[in-house]
């Protein structure tokens, strides 16, 4: 009894200090909560003020507004910035937004050139996680840039905030920006290219558009191509109603180096649309993968499947296939595992291509350098609907070059693009419309070419033309010879005769290590195996060889042991008898 007075005293005498605790712990819960309480509550009446629109760096709005930011001028009075020579957004330009930056980029820019460097030009942009503050037509915007996972390059958000009683103000901005950002990328296309990883599409940076003039097509090819897509993309309400996917597939097909690719990129400039670039090769690439991919593909845009012959053949060398002789289809129905982790299968592309899931008013494009090694399944009809065949450079073809790198007028000074990137290295063949000069940009010492009438630069084209052997060379050869010689176009012609000899000994000397090659590679014959009766009797023999006691002969006189008589059954018999008689 003494004993548990003495446990329970002390917690008596304590009773008070554990009373004053839980006021404590109540009072100060109150003023919390109620603080709390009063902060969201003022909070909220401060925003029920302000009009917030929220972008993700995932979409186009996200890019239009950071475009429009980097050349606002307030960030050159702001206290707190960031400084960046990267593209920003998706236009791939940046933009200056002080004068002095602006005067000492102009004052080095002959230096820079003359020393080979390029000009890189600097945009200011709001900080990340920073609130800042411009005016706008009458209203104070409040900006506030956030990335999420920088570490995994993930997308970022763009929150805008506004005092105003309906969103006019900000309708007005997003269109304002839209109208900004289309007008300086508008001689640009954005190119696409496809995250196995995440399932997406990342943008891979902007090109400049190429004149369709620079494309060098058989007469009406190109023609054809531009009035089908252009129909095609106005025809959607013709084939709702018909009830016909919107879909449109071509299959450009032909010698490497003869202008597929370049042909894509010049109608993607023509049409004004993107291009998304699938490698069905990558590291794992899937059914799901590409399912996924090409149901975020938008409506409008180009979309490219390149070397589709390749997609399942996962060597890198294709040497075997210069001799023409094709190989056996190695693409499969069933999806296989291979060592760079890519499960895609033939049935898996057929229902991403046409299937329920597919996108509708993209134009695809498939390019292949070995038609025949294609499955029937994915060239039919429905997915591949127009077919155009790309070879070697003809003599007309050469003309249209020649006329194209050196043209008969001098240059204007407003275009962007000089005469060596007016002809790229994938020139197919050329219409009517296409024989028109390119015009060139401003050009520089190091560029300059004699001016020349328009009788003398068909004479000298009509001359390179001739010496130019019909469909051997390709177009990426000759495009190569002419940016050797751009400032040169006399000693051009001159010179031909002789880069076509080297040419062909420079191909017979490729054939030749390529068949080294195949020879190294060529596994060795097995010998053939011997008939199951030959390989009986060779066993028998052997086993007889083991049975043969050896001969000791280092003992003098040896005889040798004779063998065991085993005695026939008539034999057998008499010397049983003989053994029962003795018995008796």
């Amino acid at each position: 009894m003494n004993s548990l007075k003495n446990v329970l005293s002390p917690l008596s005498m304590n009773a008070g200090a554990i009373q004053d605790t839980l006021k404590l712990v109540v009072i100060g819960g109150t003023v919390e909560t109620a603080r709390r309480a009063s902060m969201s509550a003022w909070n909220g009446f401060v925003d029920s003020f302000f009009l917030t629109a929220h972008f993700s760096q995932e979409d186009y709005p996200y890019d239009w507004l950071m475009h429009w930011l980097s050349k606002q001028p307030a960030w050159g009075r702001s206290r707190e910035f960031e400084i960046t020579t990267r593209s920003v957004g998706r236009h791939g330009l940046t933009q200056t937004t002080t004068g002095d930056l602006e005067e000492e980029e102009d004052d080095d820019d002959d230096d820079a050139l003359i020393h080979g460097r390029k000009k890189r030009k600097v945009a200011f942009m709001p900080s990340v996680d920073t609130t800042h503050t411009i005016y706008y037509r009458g209203h104070w915007l409040r900006i506030t840039r956030s990335k999420r996972y920088p570490d995994y390059g993930h997308s970022g958000s763009l929150k805008i905030s506004v005092v105003a009683r309906n969103n006019d103000i900000l309708k007005k901005l997003v269109l304002e920006a839209k109208r900004d950002y289309e007008k300086d990328a508008e001689h640009r296309v954005h190119i696409f290219m496809a995250d196995t990883t995440y399932g997406c599409w990342r943008w891979n940076g902007a090109r400049q558009k190429r004149p369709m003039s620079s494309i060098v097509l058989q007469p009406g090819v190109k023609d054809m191509l531009l009035a089908d897509c252009k129909d095609f993309l106005c025809s959607e309400e013709w084939y709702a109603e018909r009830g016909i996917p919107f879909r449109r597939g071509y299959l450009l097909h032909g010698v490497p180096g003869s202008g597929k690719t370049s042909l894509i990129h010049s109608l993607a400039g023509e049409l004004g649309l993107d291009i998304y670039v699938v490698s069905l090769s990558s590291k794992g690439m899937s059914d799901n993968t590409l399912t996924t991919l090409m149901g975020n593909v938008p409506s409008r845009c180009i979309l490219l499947l390149e070397d589709l012959d390749a997609a399942f053949t996962r060597s890198v060398s294709r040497d075997s296939t210069s001799t023409g002789t094709p190989k056996e289809a190695t693409a499969s129905t069933s999806a296989t595992e291979t060592t760079d982790g890519s499960t895609l299968s033939l049935s898996g592309l057929l229902n991403s291509l046409d299937g329920v899931a597919a996108a509708e008013g993209r134009l695809l494009f498939a390019t292949t350098n070995h038609i025949e090694r294609l499955d029937p399944a994915l060239s039919r009809p429905g997915r591949m609907d127009v077919w155009v065949n790309f070879t070697h450079a003809t003599k007309w073809q050469a003309e249209g070059i020649f006329k194209c790198f050196f043209p008969s007028q001098p240059a204007n000074p407003v275009t962007s693009n000089s005469s060596a990137s007016s002809s790229s290295s994938s020139v197919a063949t050329v219409t009517d419309a296409s024989q028109t000069n390119l015009p060139l940009a401003r050009r520089k010492s190091a560029h300059s070419i004699p001016l020349l009438t328009e009788e003398e630069i068909c004479t000298l084209a009509k001359a390179f033309a001739d010496a130019i052997p019909e469909d051997e060379l390709s177009v990426a050869a000759l495009q190569g010879y002419l940016l050797k010689n751009k400032t040169r176009p006399r000693e051009c012609v001159e010179e031909v005769a002789e880069w076509v000899v080297q040419e062909r000994v420079t191909r017979e000397k490729l054939k030749r290590r390529k068949r080294k090659r195949r020879r190294r590679r060529r596994p060795k014959r097995k010998r053939k195996r011997k008939p199951k009766r030959k390989r009986k009797r060779k066993l028998k023999r052997k086993r007889r060889r083991r049975r043969k006691p050896k001969r000791n002969l280092s003992v003098k006189n040896h005889v040798p042991r004779r063998r065991r008589h085993v005695p026939t059954s008539l034999q057998h018999r008499v010397i049983q008898h003989q053994h029962l008689l003795r018995l008796h």
